[in-house]
């Protein structure tokens, strides 16, 4: 890229965190889109089987983590034949700047589909100047 800034798409799979955790586990990264318009962020990550009930969001020291639990479903002593999303713990975090108002911040979970509104801080939102003659 001719402005110095380079992104790299990681392997999607089981990572470890770069974080300090109480539990001994790997989790799974989510796939993630994010997309920016005049007024907000959109973060959607893929998150299969996770209820809302399982699904801790928070947002420390501009620190956004996403946090997910799965397992896998079983009814009546019946077991799973098929399972083609991982069950276990989703984690990922995000490091937040000034742009984002995190005052504003929403969520939305709706069949494995996480949507996180990010609105931007006004300062941030572009906006016209006026010209004034003479």
């Amino acid at each position: 890229m001719s402005n110095g800034t380079e992104l790299a798409r990681r392997d999607q799979g089981q990572v470890a965190s770069s974080r300090e955790q109480t539990r001994p586990d790997t989790a799974i990264t989510p796939a993630v889109d994010i997309y920016e318009t005049a007024d907000e962020l959109v973060l959607l990550a893929d998150l299969p089987g996770v209820s809302k009930d399982e699904l801790n969001i928070n947002l420390d020291n501009n620190v956004l983590t996403i946090e997910g639990l799965v397992n896998a479903e079983t009814k009546d002593g019946e077991s799973v034949l098929l399972n083609e999303y991982g069950t276990g713990r989703y984690w990922r975090q995000f490091t937040l700047n000034e742009i984002v108002d995190q005052t504003k911040v929403e969520a939305k979970i709706s069949n494995g589909e996480l949507r996180l509104t990010l609105p931007k801080s006004e300062a941030a939102k572009p906006r016209r100047i006026e010209i004034k003659a003479g």
